[in-house]
């Protein structure tokens, strides 16, 4: 797995949004640190719990993730007008089913199809992330509230408790190729592992977290999730008083043992905020 490597002048971690057109790199000062790590497949927990109905080994509050099944109407994403009339609707009930949140506003989702040999270079050619991040960080977080909702909403919803999640799922065929592992939240040091990287855009600047490797970090995956399941993940949590996870780094990963001819990898997640009423 890569994981962030602090730059070597202990300046300010960075990378530019747009990429280059020739090399479809985006400049940046930090390096990648490539670990070899352990991912346990949790397949069968997983289906255990969901034919329970109940999710109690990993979740939103204990690991900072939870996987469910449920499918979904919408089956082609091929258009952002589509995908945001059909598909978000279904995932604002599984984000209130799945977690209680009074409100859920769904600001973005990116598709992400593998092709080998293509740049990454622009919002419809996403290729899997394969670095250790987690999407948001305590001042992007708040400032998500104020950029999404209206502004004499936003100052009242910051101060009232909040989350931002992901909803993932695969698209097309199962995830057998360049899967999507989890990170434990119980195994992550908050305090030492987390770096903010600044992510500048052309009119304004956000931040997310890298992530520094950690040997007693636990990575968990469900091997060949369906398009009929996905996973939440969480990104922040303003709940901070040691009663639930915070976050959860994540990335996809080559998983060596992806079956022989298997599709290559396509998926959608959504990005919310979720707002309670307490």
């Amino acid at each position: 797995m890569n994981y962030y490597g602090l730059p070597e002048d202990g300046s300010r971690p960075y990378q530019n949004i747009n990429a280059d057109p020739v090399s479809g790199e985006r400049a940046r000062n930090w390096t990648y640190n490539e670990q070899t790590v352990s991912v346990t497949n949790i397949r069968d927990t997983f289906d255990k719990e969901a034919a329970a109905g109940k999710q109690e080994t990993y979740n939103l509050d204990t690991s900072g993730f939870l996987f469910s099944k449920g499918s979904s109407k919408h089956k082609s994403f091929t258009t952002s007008e589509e995908i945001e009339k059909e598909y978000y609707p279904e995932c604002i009930e599984y984000f209130k089913q799945l977690t209680g949140a009074s409100r859920v506003v769904i600001f973005d989702h990116t598709i992400r199809r593998r092709r080998p040999g293509e740049l990454d270079d622009h919002p419809d050619r996403r290729q899997p992330v394969s670095l250790v991040h987690v999407d948001q960080t305590v001042k992007s977080s708040i400032a998500r509230v104020h950029r999404h909702l209206p502004a004499d909403e936003a100052p009242e919803l910051a101060k009232r408790r909040f989350q931002l999640i992901n909803l993932w799922r695969p698209i097309d065929n199962p995830a057998w190729e360049w899967p999507l592992a989890l990170c434990d939240f119980r195994s992550v040091n908050y305090d030492q592992d987390l770096v903010p990287v600044a992510l500048v855009y052309p009119d304004r600047e956000g931040e997310t977290f890298g992530v520094t490797h950690n040997p007693e970090h636990r990575w968990n995956y469900v091997k060949g999730m369906t398009p009929d399941e996905f996973v939440l993940i969480k990104c922040f949590d303003s709940l901070r008083d040691g009663s639930t996870a915070f976050l959860t780094p994540h990335t996809a990963f080559e998983d060596p043992t992806t079956p022989e001819g298997a599709p290559l990898r396509s998926s959608i997640e959504i990005r919310a905020l979720l707002f309670y009423d307490e």
